[in-house]
């Protein structure tokens, strides 16, 4: 249970239940920004209830747009009406632009804002002002605008001078990040020719389906070099009616849960299962878990919502695994309940490249290797790579989230299975994508 800064999970002797998840952060985030860009009425149903999707929505009416929000039907989730004049509408924020604890919302605006004629000034709390930005600010320069940040432009507040029209660019992303690409793709709207994302690795694709549900064509040319994506600009947003499906992040957990757990069985409904996001369940069947689909068909139009699934997991026997770079990025928000079955797991685990979990809402490299070794885990760290030796029993211990979500939910999961009772300090960021996760958490327990 939490207290007031401090969450202390028991052991579980059975887990059981049917459970609805919070919306899709990745599509909530971008569906908002869409609407935004569209001229018109939007709904956004069965949206995430987070605290970062809530700072996108903020930042959407601090440009000009009309944002309302409803429980939705079940109250687990949101829904959003959007009412936009559209890009050529959308006015100068009248100050700071507060992105609170997101990345992807800093990030992502700053691509919007990047194509119009204003200036945005975006910043948040004092994990996000340890994010870099400097990987957003490079192409977006290349194309016409004016960005500065702190440190030497490495570190928010950033402040973005738009610039219409800008220039189309042919850009290749020097590591993989859905976010900086969704940047250049966002600003690409506003900018004269081609724009042009080259992936050496395959990133999620919301956003690019999204664009093409909304009228505006997205090209994919796969190579041996990777991946290109292409749109061109001056092509308007429509506004459409979009339905999210559960977030495949919030479902992971569960995943782990299920299958690490001695006597479970969990039925998650309506999941996002985009073939660029599902990597974590085919990486656990991999492992050896018993995971069901279940095709669910998505509510209105077929074009807007993306492939969904009921999963039923069940409690398995896993192995360990190795997972190179490709494996790492398909499934990066997914790796430290990763590091949790693989700790459980017969056998090592080694996960290569994961060096992009340094620059999260934590060090999540650091992170999720303190609060397993504390819980009798045995994880060695070099560099950016991991080596998890499995078949550890866990014992209960004191963890700390790092004001991280991902942490908090991991050690939590773990605490299910762990003997004794494990701590785990600054619980509350869990609110950050996953604001009923306790509830549910205790709502198991057979």
């Amino acid at each position: 249970m939490i207290a007031t800064d401090v969450a202390r999970i028991a052991p579980a002797a059975r887990l059981r239940g049917d459970l609805r998840l919070p919306g899709d952060k990745s599509i909530s985030h971008r569906a908002l920004l869409l609407a935004t860009l569209a001229s018109g009425a939007s709904r956004i149903t069965a949206a995430s209830d987070g605290a970062d999707v809530r700072s996108t929505a903020s930042a959407m009416r601090s440009l000009g747009a009309s944002v309302t929000v409803a429980p939705d039907t079940d109250g687990r989730n949101v829904d959003y009406r959007v009412t936009s004049p559209g890009a050529d509408g959308l006015e100068e924020p009248a100050g700071v632009v507060d992105c609170g604890n997101s990345g992807t919302s800093l990030r992502l605006i700053a691509g919007l804002a990047a194509g119009l004629p204003m200036t945005t000034v975006l910043d948040g709390d004092a994990s996000l002002r340890r994010r870099p930005v400097a990987r957003i600010i490079e192409p977006l320069r290349q194309m016409g605008a004016v960005l500065h940040g702190r440190r030497h432009d490495s570190l928010p507040p950033l402040t973005v001078v738009g610039h219409t029209p800008l220039q189309g660019l042919d850009y290749t992303t020097p590591v993989p990040s859905a976010q900086v690409k969704s940047a250049i793709l966002l600003a690409g709207l506003r900018a004269e020719g081609r724009t042009i994302v080259r992936e050496r690795v395959a990133t999620r694709d919301h956003t690019e389906r999204m664009l093409r549900a909304r009228g505006v064509p997205v090209e994919r040319d796969t190579s041996a070099e990777g991946v290109a994506w292409t749109v061109e600009g001056g092509i308007a947003v429509e506004a459409v009616d979009q339905v999210v499906p559960a977030d495949i992040s919030a479902a992971a957990f569960w995943l782990v849960a299920g299958s690490i757990h001695p006597d479970a069985e969990l039925v998650l409904h309506d999941v996002g299962v985009n073939p660029t996001r599902r990597a974590v369940i085919d990486i656990l069947r991999a492992m050896g878990a018993d995971i069901t689909e279940t095709e669910v068909e998505p509510a209105g139009d077929a074009d807007v919502g993306e492939p969904m699934s009921d999963l039923t997991v069940r409690s398995s026997a896993l192995r360990g695994i190795d997972l190179g770079p490709a494996e790492v990025a398909s499934a990066i928000d997914e790796i430290p309940i990763l590091c949790l079955a693989a700790a459980v797991a017969e056998g090592d685990t080694t996960i290569r490249g994961a060096g992009e979990l340094r620059h999260k809402e934590s060090d999540r490299i650091a992170g999720v290797a303190a609060g397993l070794a504390a819980l009798g885990a045995r994880v060695e760290v070099d560099d950016d790579d991991l080596r998890i030796h499995g078949g550890t029993r866990l014992r209960g211990g004191p963890t700390d989230s790092l004001d991280d979500h991902r942490l908090a939910m991991t050690f939590a999961i773990a605490g299910l299975i762990a003997t004794g009772e494990t701590t785990i300090e600054r619980p509350e960021s869990a609110a950050i994508s996953y604001p009923g996760f306790f509830a549910d958490l205790e709502g198991v327990r057979a």
